[in-house]
């Protein structure tokens, strides 16, 4: 596939599923596992300028793609063959924008809407870091396409262990997706597969957050220790960078 750099810049089965249902992993070399990783990312990202060249490169590398995850992708692009791209952007501002268990920044699933939050965020930071990275855009550093960019295109095992540690947010955000018939669930689950068994205790926290939804408080957050900090607004809705596109 394509090498689509996106915010990144190099530094000097949803039928017969019930409530908590966990995703079964695939074993996956790491080759297949940042090709599942980067085409997730592409296509989860706002359906706005360049959307059908990602769409077109995915489409591509379905045959490198151990056959569940061809699936999954292939669900979703078939989706995307038949919806016009008008309809297609209003579907995902009512899913990712819309909806608080449908959330795309996955420290909002452990921290929610409070004063831990700012401190997850600075975490993301301190990881690309750590990893050689430097985040370069305008969303918020733990928005999942950035994370599983990430994850696919650096060396270090960092990048994928901080989208394995989120395991029971994606979760939550896969159960929701498909609690609504949600056209993007096949990629989330997608990711949910490339990723370790769930422990016990992580397994607890994701049955907890299925129950009771990610913590709330009525504060503003900040980013702790970030260059330019400015408040970070309770439940803030995915694709601040196309909110322009979607105006």
């Amino acid at each position: 596939m394509a090498n689509f750099p996106l915010i990144f810049r190099k530094s000097s089965d949803a039928e017969g599923r019930t409530r908590g249902a966990i995703t079964t992993p695939l074993a996956l070399k790491p080759g297949a596992r940042r090709l599942v990783h980067i085409a997730a990312s592409l296509l989860l990202d706002y359906p706005g300028d360049g959307f059908d060249e990602r769409v077109a490169a995915v489409a591509a590398s379905l045959d490198e793609l151990p056959p569940e995850i061809a699936r999954d992708l292939r669900e979703f692009l078939d989706h995307v063959a038949t919806t016009d791209r008008e309809a297609l952007k209003t579907e995902y501002v009512a899913t990712f924008d819309l909806k608080r268990r449908c959330c795309l920044y996955l420290s909002y699933y452990a921290a929610g809407d409070t004063r831990r939050r700012g401190m997850a965020l600075v975490t993301f930071i301190e990881a690309y870091r750590a990893a050689g990275w430097e985040f370069d855009a305008e969303e918020l550093p733990d928005y999942l396409p950035a994370v599983l960019e990430f994850s696919a295109r650096s060396d270090s095992p960092i990048a994928f262990e901080l989208l394995a540690a989120h395991r029971e947010g994606l979760e939550v955000l896969r159960e929701a997706l498909e609690k609504q018939r949600s056209p993007w669930v096949p990629l989330v689950r997608a990711v949910c597969r490339s990723l370790p068994e769930l422990d016990a205790a992580t397994r607890e926290r994701y049955l907890e957050l299925v129950s009771q939804g990610p913590p709330a408080e009525t504060v503003g957050l900040s980013f702790l220790g970030m260059p330019g900090a400015s408040a970070v607004e309770p439940y803030r809705p995915v694709g601040a960078a196309h909110e322009e596109v979607r105006a």
